[in-house]
């Protein structure tokens, strides 16, 4: 018996969609969702299972834009039409201003399908005010829901954040409550949720009160095949083999390419230390790193111009010249040509960026019929995992970059295996037709299980987050030490991420962080505070809180630090690896260096405004004066509203000793440096455990009942053994009144 062809609902409600010439980056709301769901819309009627795909969006009349868009309907495809529905009048608004129109724009596609008489077979929206308008048109029209978020409110907010905005102004400009309650609602009326990564669901969806991974299907997008295809003969004529050869001196060798914005978090350093490091790679292939077009290097933003510095400075340090090329402009015709250069070289493609959400180049380099390395962190192991072409390694490790690339083009049989097989992955994963097939399946579970949405009434119409409380921990003192209860407390992490906030505050650097986090499969934390204080990180792509290095950069001046510290006896730089951009590190010498509290009168006498750490007896750190891991700590609730009285901060070593100060509930572990904290003294704020380690910190949390009523309990005497006096002539803090660091490892 033949299946019942599908109708298909799209509702895309903000953005300037038409059939033809799509308007692509002409304001922030047309960009790749409309190209998404234009393409997706095609697609889908091509599956011989559709009867027709309506694509619904709102109807503009007005003079700023083409009278395209002014039209009820227009034809996309033989099965495939755009509906334009009337709402909050004729003139073209932006998403932020939709939202006062959205039940109108409901109640008016219910007329538009009663009138036609024919009800689409599932509803598929797209976008937060999409899923707003699709949870309550399912109901109405009685259908099951599908919905592809794009970009998800919770992440949004975050950035915005570090960028420097505050909670009431972000909710102002960018309706985020309204946003988050819709992203809420639309979870819970979902019969299905599409991503595009594994990574999209357990990192990004975890974060919303109704994360159900169980009603999720990662269908990754599809891409253009005409554009990015094998090599179809010599690729001589292109302007950018000239632009090339100006760089190397044998352009014919393979080509190690990588592609990617001038972004610190893309990693393109330590893959420039894995060639430079290794010299039979140098003499085997050539490395070329386009990273967007520049005019000048010192016309960048800070950011971008820090990592080209970088690049520059280990290509002299490596003396590289003639072995890297780095070219200053390229067009997006470009961009499929070095894709095919590349493979024409037997080459490799290398992402080493610390996580990567998806990685569409990667798929455009797969269809290019190139072999691809890639960091193990995010979409590429879904990438890799469906084509079979490539390696994944540890973005922190140069070493796991140098040798995977080595395996890949020292080997032609295996090159050649990887470039078949990466062709055919991407036809069979990451093709349109793919695309539509995968989604066409999931359908098939839907309508087959015979759904049925749930009334309104049960939705819940939330208002605001559950997470109202949050948990910090140092790294090496509190967590580590005690496996069996690290894996207990990392359990009671992942059941209650959507009630908490979980934290890491280290003195130490973020690589080396990342690398203990990874070592011990500890979670990656919402929030990561490293190097004293002086950075925060967000998940789940180690977002640089900028807002926050702003804001301690005031009246820094690493230069002068340095110049001060220089002519100071037995006083000595500790190695780079050690070092930040806000936190100078140095060997301390107590038989030779002054004291702590003389060095710090002559950093303030040259009029530098710095905190001086001090601990075990030899390590010395200078930071900004208004960086400390309390500081950075009380600046991340600050901005999630997370009251110090719910929040628990774990420490065992003198640097924690601001982070339990105050209003915070506060606990030191079994295992704290008593030397270093001899000046804590045990009060009502503070709980002193029995336990060690990651034991100490489970204690702590059932002491104040931190996942229940998470306050300490009433008339209760604390318990636990205070700290024991500081030993007689003991170097471990010669300046009890300043915070202290944990030893940092080697690195």
């Amino acid at each position: 018996m033949p299946q019942p062809l599908i109708r298909i609902c799209l509702i895309s409600v903000h953005g300037l969609i038409r059939a033809n010439a799509l308007e692509l980056g002409r304001d922030a709301d047309t960009g790749g969702q409309v190209l998404y769901v234009v393409e997706l819309a095609k697609a889908l009627a091509e599956h011989p299972q559709v009867a027709h795909v309506d694509l619904v969006t709102r109807r503009i009349d007005c003079a700023s834009v083409a009278d395209d868009y002014a039209q009820a309907s227009e034809a996309l495809a033989p099965k495939a039409t755009i509906v334009r529905i009337d709402a909050g009048g004729p003139d073209y608004l932006p998403k932020e201003q939709l939202w006062e129109h959205l039940d109108t724009f409901v109640d008016n596609v219910d007329a538009h399908y009663k009138s036609a008489g024919q009800t689409p077979d599932v509803v598929h929206s797209h976008y937060a005010d999409g899923g707003y308008v699709g949870s309550r048109l399912s109901y109405m029209l009685d259908v099951p829901l599908v919905h592809t978020g794009h970009s998800l409110g919770r992440v949004k907010r975050r950035r915005l954040l570090v960028s420097g905005l505050d909670m009431a102004e972000i909710d102002a400009r960018y309706q985020m409550s309204r946003r988050l309650a819709a992203e809420e609602q639309t979870l819970a009326s979902a019969s299905r949720v599409i991503t595009s990564t594994h990574q999209e669901i357990t990192e990004q969806y975890e974060l919303y009160d109704f994360y159900r991974p169980d009603a999720m299907r990662v269908i990754a997008p599809g891409t253009d095949l005409s554009r990015f295809h094998p090599p179809k003969g010599p690729e001589q004529d292109a302007a950018m083999v000239q632009t090339l050869q100006r760089f190397l001196r044998e352009p014919e060798k393979p080509m190690i390419l990588a592609l990617s914005r001038a972004d610190a978090k893309k990693n393109i350093a330590t893959l420039v230390h894995a060639y430079g490091a290794d010299p039979e790679l140098q003499e085997r292939a050539n490395l070329v790193i386009v990273m967007g077009n520049r005019e000048e290097i010192a016309n960048l933003d800070s950011g971008a111009r820090e990592v080209f510095t970088e690049l520059l400075t280990l290509i002299d340090v490596y003396d590289l010249y003639g072995k890297v090329a780095y070219p200053k402009q390229h067009s997006s015709e470009d961009v499929p040509v070095l894709y095919r250069l590349a493979t024409l070289s037997s080459g490799v493609f290398v992402n080493p960026a610390l996580t990567e959400p998806f990685g569409l180049t990667l798929i455009e380099a797969a269809a290019s019929g190139l072999p691809i390395v890639a960091t193990e962190d995010g979409g590429p192991v879904d990438i890799i995992g469906n084509c079979k072409n490539g390696l994944l390694i540890n973005p922190l490790e140069a070493s796991s970059i140098a040798e995977a690339i080595h395996k890949v083009i020292d080997n032609w049989e295996a090159w050649q295996t990887m470039s078949v097989a990466g062709l055919k992955g991407v036809r069979e994963h990451y093709a349109w037709e793919a695309h539509s097939h995968l989604y066409m399946e999931m359908l098939g579970e839907v309508l087959s299980a015979n759904e049925k949405t749930r009334a309104p009434a049960a939705v819940r119409d939330i208002q605001a987050s559950l997470i109202d409380r949050a948990l910090f921990t140092d790294l090496n003192r509190s967590l580590l030490g005690d496996d069996d209860a690290l894996k207990k407390l990392i359990d009671h992490v992942r059941k209650h991420r959507t009630r908490m906030k979980f934290g890491i505050n280290t003195g130490l650097r973020l690589d080396a962080a990342l690398r203990l986090l990874k070592r011990h499969n500890i979670p990656e934390p919402d929030f990561l505070i490293t190097s004293l204080g002086t950075q925060i990180n967000y998940a789940p792509t180690f977002t640089d809180d900028t807002a926050w290095t702003h804001h301690i950069e005031k009246q820094w001046t690493p230069r002068q630090v340095r110049r001060v510290m220089r002519g100071i006896e037995g006083v000595s730089l500790r190695e780079e690896a050690q070092q930040s951009s806000c936190k100078i590190s140095y060997l301390y010498d107590p038989e030779k260096a002054p004291s702590i509290e003389q060095i710090s009168a002559m950093l303030y006498q040259e009029d530098q405004a710095v905190n001086v750490f001090f601990s075990h007896g030899q390590y010395l750190n200078v930071v900004p004066i208004r960086a400390s891991k309390g500081l950075a700590m009380r600046f991340l609730l600050a901005q999630f509203d997370i009251p110090l009285e719910r929040t628990l901060a774990i420490g065992g070593s003198g640097a924690d000793e601001d982070i339990m100060r105050g209003n915070t509930l506060a606990a030191i572990v079994g295992n704290r440096s008593h030397e270093e904290l001899s000046g804590v003294e045990e009060g009502s704020s503070i709980y002193f455990t029995d336990k060690t380690f990651a034991a100490g910190v489970l204690e702590a949390m059932d002491y104040y009942d931190f996942l229940g009523e998470c306050r300490a309990p009433e008339g209760t005497p604390q318990e636990g053994l205070p700290p024991e006096p500081a030993t007689s002539g003991s170097s471990a803090n010669n300046n009890p009144s300043q915070p202290q660091e944990i030893a940092e490892p080697s690195e």
